[in-house]
């Protein structure tokens, strides 16, 4: 099997079926759910991102990077020299970036009786100093659905703010596909060019995006009273006229030589 003519390997059961690249990444490039027939995630294997070290391959489906962004940490180009360790229904996958000295781990299991998928992200100090950064897991939905990012409102006392929300530049507040309601940010993906982000911490713990009648769901647990990036988020959403993502982001931490941060999600899939 091929993506776009770099190889992949696939995990599958009776529900779902797995792709990833065998060369680069780490990237998960296909989600298929048996009852759709086709790929959940995003396919862009022709988008490009600037950086110093020449450009940047996103490839589509999910990532892991290291926040926060900024073009000479996070846009480092990954199309080979990846390490692939493959178990009876788990892979491996490892990439070393030698512009940053952080060893990216991603470890994917596909549950054997049903539709859900556990991954463990790593990330690991292999250079000269102490690195700050947040493991950062990026999923690339295809467009034409809608995201759902829960916005718990339960307070006893009710007496302090609860919910902050973070618009990078280009995002508008009148933007159409932009939807808030009291239980949720809803994002209704249209083939509108102009990109859209937004962010917040999630302290429910989940996120979903709705195709086609299928249900992707990822779930992580959220450490609200511990730093993160981009003014406290956990969770964040950007879309444009070819994909959505959605991605979490575990707490910020200072890595010493040697040291890895691990940050976990679990996906769901209902049909």
């Amino acid at each position: 099997m091929d993506y776009y003519s770099f190889p992949t390997a696939r995990l599958e059961n009776d529900f779902l079926a797995l792709d990833y690249l065998t060369q680069a990444g780490p990237r998960i490039v296909r989600l298929i759910p048996r009852g759709l027939g086709q790929n959940l995630l995003a396919e862009t294997p022709d988008a490009r991102l600037p950086s110093p070290y020449g450009p940047m391959r996103l490839w589509g489906g999910h990532r892991l990077w290291h926040a926060p962004e900024m073009l000479a940490r996070t846009y480092v180009p990954d199309d080979g020299g990846l390490s692939v360790e493959r178990g009876a229904d788990s892979v491996a996958l490892r990439y070393d970036e030698a512009h940053t000295g952080i060893r990216k781990e991603m470890v994917v299991r596909l549950a054997p009786h049903a539709p859900r998928v556990e991954l463990v992200h790593r990330l690991t100090n292999t250079g000269l100093w102490p690195v700050e950064l947040a493991p950062w897991a990026i999923t690339m939905l295809r467009a034409g659905g809608v995201a759902v990012l829960p916005t718990p409102v339960d307070d006893p006392d009710g007496l302090l703010p609860n919910r902050l929300i973070a618009l990078w530049p280009y995002s508008r507040w009148d933007d159409p596909r932009l939807r808030l309601t009291n239980e949720a940010i809803e994002i209704h993906t249209q083939p509108l060019a102009q990109p859209f982000k937004i962010g917040y911490m999630n302290r429910a713990g989940w996120m979903s995006y709705r195709y086609e009648g299928v249900t992707f769901r990822k779930r992580w647990t959220p450490q609200p009273g511990q730093p993160h990036v981009d003014f406290g988020c956990n969770a964040e959403s950007y879309t444009n006229d070819k994909m959505i993502e959605l991605e979490t982001l575990g707490p910020l931490v200072r890595l010493d030589l040697g040291e890895t941060v691990e940050h976990m999600e679990v996906w769901e899939v209902e049909e």
